[in-house]
């Protein structure tokens, strides 16, 4: 397990208390889970993600991770149409290992309401939030 100090936490991206992470891009927003779960859950050997036209409120379940330790569920960070997902997960879902904000990305969305990523934490408040214990 890294130490928080060891963890990479991009100042692009916004945070979410679920571990996901979200980026504003030109035609939608990124998500995927931090390098923060990533590291918890250990291995990853399975990701279930959702369809292309699905909708989503934020904080809804859109997909799970299988680890050899545990299945963690995906919450949505922002709410929307999934726009794009990561096909290449299918058969590499290591990706996610090795590259939490790049080639491990899971979906993208066609966000309804700017506001919400204004709602998630930016780096330093997504690590005070891990130094106090995800509270």
């Amino acid at each position: 397990m890294k130490e928080i100090s060891e963890l990479d936490l991009p100042d692009d991206v916004r945070y979410a208390k679920d571990h996901e992470w979200a980026k504003q891009e030109k035609d939608g927003v990124r998500v995927g889970i931090t390098d923060y779960a990533q590291d918890q859950l250990g291995d990853i050997v399975f990701v279930e993600l959702p369809q292309v036209g699905e909708m989503f409120e934020r904080g809804d379940e859109f997909g799970t991770v299988e680890s050899v330790k545990a299945v963690s569920e995906l919450y949505m960070p922002v709410g929307g149409e999934v726009i794009g997902v990561n096909g290449a997960l299918e058969d590499s879902p290591e990706l996610v290992n090795k590259s939490p904000y790049g080639e491990g990305w899971m979906i993208r969305v066609r966000s309804e309401d700017e506001g919400e990523m204004d709602a998630l934490m930016d780096r330093d408040q997504y690590v005070n939030f891990l130094r106090e214990g995800n509270k």
